[in-house]
């Protein structure tokens, strides 16, 4: 499947998608529905590599179908993006483990919750693992996940790991009750003494040199980007399609509704306009540094070039930048649009609540990225996984 054709088929999708939004928020969960027109007609398998039935396309593709997608339902959109870089992640795993989950269905998908919050002890052969973790998107339709984790037994150079554990292996938790992305079924993951073999494993370390297992049978450049760019742009794009959406519903409050104070119509709203107009602004400039950002590790990938820390920190902080400014824009249109706004199943309303949510993700931790982006302009050396 080609980029063109693959958002020709998600965009196909998207009426019927915007229609469940609703039932998505009640559900707690993506309806199953969805799930099944994204994974039936192989849309999640766009990062997957070739030799395991996936399509290897360029990762702007996924973030353009997440940004759609936002523009329907924010939970959606969560959701799909964090499960479709999961194959790109499992390619970099050393073959046996691609095996492991691909060989009898290839349309396996993997959820994740990478806080290191469980208890990681060493044994020969592998680990064990014990705990909760908490922050799981789209759990229940997944038969396998990423866990987070820290091999402590070198004090010295802790080594923050991702472990790979079927579903025999863990227990999904019911949790997710919040005010926002209410569909994305973020539930708890509990494991009790799990062993996890060493091939299951995956170092961060080896993730941000962009050297894994993984390379020696996935060669395309698409497998040479580090971790901490492919993932955390999935939630970005996320971001900006919630905005767009939001965006988009506040255009058409202005120009639905017809009256306001003093009998002027709401189009004809000077500070309307304004708001407008500067969020329409800063979501077109979000977005471009985004495809900016991407196809400069893309290309440089595709070169067989060292990715930069400069251009990998900047993706970072200009992720995050972005997503502030999208919040701050939204603010703006929601605090001006009256108390209808605030009546259940408003559809601005929606959109903005699930843009806080995912504001909150950890990813957008601003202060951290603006450091790192600094501190990469400045030349100091940055600890490895940490960008």
């Amino acid at each position: 499947m080609e980029q063109t054709e693959y958002l020709m088929r998600i965009r196909e999708l998207i009426p019927a998608i915007a229609k469940r939004a609703e039932s998505a928020e009640e559900l707690r969960r993506i309806p199953d529905a969805t799930i099944e027109e994204l994974r039936g007609s192989g849309l999640m398998k766009a990062l997957q590599p070739r030799r395991w039935g996936g399509f290897e396309l360029d990762p702007r593709v996924v973030y353009r179908a997440a940004r759609e997608l936002g523009g329907a339902c924010g939970s959606t959109a969560w959701v799909y993006g964090i499960l479709a870089v999961h194959p790109w992640q499992l390619a970099l795993f050393p073959e046996r483990a691609q095996a492991d989950v691909w060989t009898h269905d290839d349309s396996e998908m993997i959820a994740s919750t990478y806080a290191p919050v469980g208890q990681v002890r060493r044994q020969e052969g592998g680990y064990r693992l014990s705990g909760r973790w908490p922050w799981s998107s789209g759990t229940d339709h997944c038969d396998w996940v990423f866990l987070g984790g820290v091999d402590a037994e070198d004090p010295e150079r802790p080594d923050m790991r991702t472990f790979l554990l079927p579903r025999g292996d863990y227990l999904v938790e019911d949790t997710w009750h919040a005010a926002g992305l209410k569909g994305t079924g973020t539930n708890d993951i509990v494991v009790d003494d799990a062993f996890v073999p060493d091939y299951r494993t995956l170092s961060f370390a080896d993730t941000s040199a962009c050297v894994c297992p993984g390379q020696a049978e996935n060669k395309a450049a698409l497998y040479r980007l580090p971790f901490g760019a492919v993932f955390s742009t999935t939630i970005f794009a996320a971001c900006l399609g919630i905005a767009g959406g939001a965006l988009e519903a506040y255009r058409d409050y202005l120009s639905r509704r017809f009256k306001i104070a003093y009998s002027e119509k709401a189009n004809q709203d000077p500070h309307g306009q304004i708001r407008l107009a500067q969020a329409s602004s800063v979501l077109d400039a979000a977005w471009l540094q985004l495809e900016r950002n991407v196809a400069t590790l893309v290309e440089g990938a595709e070169r067989g070039e060292p990715l930069g820390v400069v251009e990998r920190t900047r993706l970072r902080h200009d992720q995050v930048y972005g997503a502030g400014r999208a919040l701050e824009a939204i603010d703006a249109c929601f605090s001006s649009s009256g108390g209808f706004v605030l009546r259940h199943g408003n559809l601005l309303q929606r959109f903005w609540r699930d843009l806080h949510a995912a504001r909150q993700h950890a990813i957008n931790d601003y202060e951290r990225a603006a450091e790192m982006y600094g501190q990469a302009l400045l030349g100091f050396e940055l600890p490895d996984g940490t960008y």
